[in-house]
């Protein structure tokens, strides 16, 4: 390694950089720079020197062209032990440059501005930036290179503690960071373009993820396992949710959670999820979230012990009351908020409240689902890519089939069943009476399992309560299996080859039913 003599300057991002060329010059490395940040280094009474009088060649085309010259990259890619290379550059009045520091322009900032043009997109696209850190992240043993403003303080430390050198395994890691950079800026741009072709799914797909923590384990502690997000994504989801108290998430927290978030949104009266194994175990809307709580847990409540819990509403002293009963154990709260007496109460007044994950997000209402998104499944080599399943059923796509017309009471629970169950693993059933789910079956088979489930879970409170089935019936025996239980109300897609059968079955029942002509299959 070599000390640092010659820095090169040049950002977007402003952020610290006159303590950085403060602390470079005290040092005494001769800084060059570009355009704005020469200027704002040169205000603070640093000494710059300039690319344009560096190199002895303008900038143009509106700063287009700066750093593209063999001045600058001859002065980063020589390999300062090779004797040809040293030769060259010293023939050409070359000087070496050993670190340099740049960010790119915002290029994703400038894209997610309202109606921006295409044209103004193309121009913050960096291209000296780049080139500048492919050339020193190159010759990254003689050449450091810094691209994260988070880096300079502890720069500054090792150059002033090593003589104005970096070690090895700093530069490593630096270089490791700079490519990390550069890859992320041209999928960025890539997206961009891709994103306008025609094609609902182009030939190649690029993802953009950072890693928001390491989890204990997987699935199974034998399992090692990580969280990757989607950065800037700002639909209130489990990958943006805020941790305010409790232990880690772990890889089924995590899983548990996006499901209760992901059903509760459906909801606009004050409602409540509970969440076991990926499916829920409760769920009800009332006029106040304490309400709704309660009626929840009471859906299931051996199942809801140690489940995960959504609600679409401030947590308040009341709700928390409610939540910390004895004979209460949940494992981790998501909502728009918490006040401080329910904080109080939720993480003292119970021995688990210690462990208890609070989650806050943004807002978990109906308004809060934004359409258009891409729904993400791996599988062994491959990813499944699918738009995510945003439909949730109203009153104009319901066909009444039966003799027997729900009432308007019914058809209100029809809707609250049907949105419930779209978010029930296949083949899936569910009753629910008063918003109240009271009988889940899912995960099986056949449906006529699925519904002897919810038979058994709801029990007396299946009599008076309406069934919601994710796909058609193939057989009427679920009719008649719900009709001893005391259906009243049906809602399912239709598409049966035996739909006339089925239909027979609630007429000769007395129950009512209506087709969606929508399936939710969930896999």
């Amino acid at each position: 390694m070599a000390r640092i003599k010659t820095a090169l300057i040049s950002v977007s991002d402003k952020t610290g950089i006159i303590d950085l060329a403060k602390g470079l010059a005290d040092l005494d490395i001769k800084i060059i720079s570009t355009g704005g940040t020469a200027k704002s280094i040169k205000e603070n009474g640093i000494d710059v020197t300039e690319v344009s009088e560096y190199t002895g060649f303008p900038e143009i085309m509106n700063g287009r062209v700066k750093t593209l010259h063999p001045k600058i990259h001859g002065g980063l890619l020589a390999v300062r032990d090779n004797e040809d290379h040293m030769k060259q550059i010293g023939d050409l009045g070359i000087d070496t440059i050993d670190l340099v520091v740049v960010n790119l322009y915002p290029f994703e900032k400038t894209i997610s501005k309202e109606n921006v043009s295409q044209e103004e997109a193309v121009e913050d696209i960096d291209i000296g930036g780049p080139s500048m850190i492919r050339s020193a992240a190159k010759n990254f043993k003689h050449v450091a290179v810094v691209v994260n403003p988070d880096r300079y303080e502890a720069l500054l430390k090792e150059l002033n503690e090593g003589d104005c050198d970096l070690s090895y395994e700093t530069r490593y890691h630096l270089v490791t960071e700079a490519f990390k950079h550069t890859s992320q800026y041209d999928r960025v741009i890539f997206n961009y373009f891709n994103r306008g072709s025609e094609e609902a799914y182009p030939e190649t797909l690029s993802l953009d993820l950072n890693k928001k923590q390491d989890l204990r384990y997987g699935e199974n502690p034998h399992q090692t396992a990580a969280f990757y997000v989607h950065k800037n994504f700002e639909v209130p989801c489990i990958s943006n949710a805020e941790q305010l108290h409790g232990k880690a998430l772990s890889f089924n927290n995590i899983l548990d959670t996006d499901v209760a978030i992901e059903i509760v949104k459906e909801f606009e009266k004050p409602s409540a999820v509970l969440i076991k194994h990926a499916n829920p175990c409760g769920v009800a809307s009332a006029e106040d979230i304490t309400e709704a709580f309660t009626k929840a847990y009471s859906s299931d409540p051996v199942s809801a012990f140690g489940c995960i819990l959504s609600l679409n509403r401030t947590v308040d002293e009341k709700s928390a009351e409610a939540i910390t009963e004895p004979g209460h154990f949940v494992e981790a709260i998501a909502a728009p908020g918490f006040d401080d007496a329910a904080i109080e109460i939720l993480t003292t007044k119970r021995g688990w409240g210690k462990d208890l994950r609070l989650l806050k997000l943004n807002s978990l209402g109906a308004s809060s689902i934004k359409k258009e998104i891409n729904d993400f499944r791996g599988v062994v080599g491959g990813l499944l890519v699918q738009d995510k399943d945003m439909r949730s059923g109203d009153r104009d796509q319901l066909k009444v089939v039966t003799q027997k017309t729900p009432s308007e009471d019914e058809i209100e629970e029809l809707l609250f069943a049907w949105k419930v169950c779209k978010h029930v693993k296949s083949n899936a059933i569910v009753f629910s009476k008063g918003e109240m789910v009271v009988g889940v079956g899912a995960g099986q088979m056949s449906r006529v399992d699925s519904t002897n489930i919810a038979i058994q879970k709801a029990g007396d409170r299946a009599s008076g309560s309406v069934m919601a089935s994710d796909a058609f019936f193939p057989f009427r025996d679920s009719v008649d299996l719900a009709a001893k239980a005391g259906i009243t109300a049906i809602i399912q897609p239709g598409g049966s080859k035996k739909d006339d059968e089925v239909i027979k079955a609630a007429d000769e029942h007395g129950i009512a039913m209506v087709l969606t002509g929508e399936r939710h299959f969930k896999h």
